[in-house]
């Protein structure tokens, strides 16, 4: 896939495709009444309209719980969230899930996958072009006819991106979605992911392990504590896209986000 090479700023404001979300001191706990397991603890954050933004902290501390809240597939135990203004209290196509494993249908082939969503709503006769024009963005119009088994690590994990883009969404909540693929495809599809995200112009909310893939991809990357998770820190990355792994701002933005997950010390 051919890269974008302007070298401008994506601005993090404007009247984009992409959803605004707000995440109003939100708090969630796991367990019933005689044990209760603290996962959030009073988050709050914005997504403003056409934003990428990741999300960073320890293993295990709740980032990944609050994606699925923000997704609608769970409901804070207090708190709120909102959607351009209004409550999320379901799932809803405006907000599409990627998740680390492509979960695709092996029995499906690759036309048929990335087409399932259109399908479930009944649209997908008269809306053949939004599953072509999704796999032309990823790349893949010439595997449509493949089956799951039949591709690479990354290939698949481009068919769930196309999957998710041809529902247009709003925004792209993307828990993990490069940890499985191998250091060189990884790379790769982090820079297809930033194409894509510009030029579809969705919000995205990113959970990663990865401190320079979240510098690479985000414009701002939120630092969460141990668990029960708080925000500790927000680094501003005011970089232009595309950006280059070298650039001595992304190692001194990484060494300040490694500080604040206390990983500094060998840097």
């Amino acid at each position: 896939m051919v890269a974008v090479v302007e070298q401008e700023t994506v601005p993090v404001t404007g009247t984009g495709a992409g959803a605004r979300i707000d995440i109003r001191n939100v708090s969630h706990d796991f367990g019933d009444a005689g044990q209760r397991l603290a996962v959030l603890d009073g988050v709050n954050l914005s997504v403003a309209p056409g934003e990428f933004v990741a999300l960073l902290g320890p293993s295990g501390c709740g980032k990944s719980t609050l994606l699925r809240l923000v997704a609608g597939l769970d409901a804070p135990t207090s708190g709120q969230i909102l959607q351009d203004g209004t409550p999320i209290t379901e799932p809803d196509p405006s907000r599409i899930v990627v998740f680390q494993d492509p979960t695709l249908y092996p029995w499906r082939r690759v036309r048929d996958n990335v087409a399932l969503g259109l399908q479930a709503r009944g649209m997908a006769r008269r809306e053949r072009h939004r599953v072509d024009d999704a796999l032309r963005r990823v790349g893949l119009e010439s595997f449509e006819r493949a089956f799951p088994h039949q591709l690479s690590g990354g290939m698949a994990q481009r068919v769930a991106l196309a999957r998710a883009l041809v529902n247009d969404p709003r925004l792209l909540v993307l828990d993990e979605p490069l940890g499985k693929l191998d250091s060189l495809t990884r790379l790769a599809m982090q820079s297809e992911l930033v194409d894509l995200w510009r030029r579809a112009r969705f919000s995205a909310l990113l959970v990663t392990h990865d401190v320079e893939e979240a510098l690479f991809l985000a414009q701002r990357v939120i630092v969460f504590s141990q668990r029960p998770a708080r925000i500790q820190a927000e680094l501003h990355v005011d970089l232009p896209y595309p950006r280059h792994r070298g650039d001595p701002r992304l190692t001194a933005l990484r060494h300040e986000a490694l500080r604040h997950l206390g990983l500094d010390a060998s840097w």
